[in-house]
């Protein structure tokens, strides 16, 4: 099975993990992606129920398409830092931030999740893509959803989400390889963001 893990778009607004459209950088971020993928035909795509990671998917493939929305692929909850500018979040936050540095452990967003609990739930729409045995499945989503599924996929330690890129590219596609026999994930590429390179 294939799994590729695309990240949406760039989001319209600057402020922290708020449910905004895509902005016109992100529309055209996504049109690039979809010239890449013109010859994947997926079976099943999932998206999160974040309005950017829909319309991105909306982009790659049709309005029509027979979308799979799931919570459980929403971005990680970002708590306290909801909804404030980069600058708000480096002044209020340093500690954490000082912390995240180090990479060293399932580190809580102030009030919000850990990678281990979004890993928890959104590996709950991969075991039932799994168990839907189809060849390809593209799940729509978010970066912080992403590393945390690496990193607990081939890890098993959610964890160490940022061992797999701190920073995710918009429109990026990380690809994943699942094996029916020997139940065990590889990673095939990570934050390809070739098409957005000119």
């Amino acid at each position: 099975m294939r799994l590729l893990l695309i990240r949406h778009g760039r989001q319209s607004s600057a402020r922290c993990n708020v449910d905004v459209s895509l902005s016109k950088e992100g529309e055209r971020q996504a049109e690039l992606l979809k010239k890449r993928l013109s010859k994947v035909k997926p079976d099943l795509i999932y998206t999160s129920a974040l309005l950017r990671a829909k319309q991105t998917a909306q982009i790659l493939f049709g309005t029509d398409a027979p979308f799979l929305e799931r919570k459980e692929l929403n971005e990680i909850s970002f708590g306290d830092l909801t909804g404030k500018t980069d600058q708000e979040v480096r002044d209020a936050f340093s500690d954490y931030f000082l912390e995240k540095k180090k990479q060293t452990k399932n580190l809580r967003i102030p009030g919000g999740e850990t990678p281990r609990e979004v890993f928890l739930r959104a590996s709950v729409a991969v075991l039932e893509a799994i168990a839907h045995k189809k060849e390809t499945v593209v799940f729509v989503t978010h970066g912080g959803v992403i590393r945390a599924l690496v990193a607990g996929l081939l890890l098993g330690d959610p964890g160490q989400n940022l061992l797999f890129a701190e920073q995710l590219e918009h429109a990026s596609i990380t690809e994943l390889s699942y094996n029916e026999e020997t139940k065990l994930f590889s990673l095939e590429r990570l934050n390809d963001y070739a098409h957005l390179e000119g």
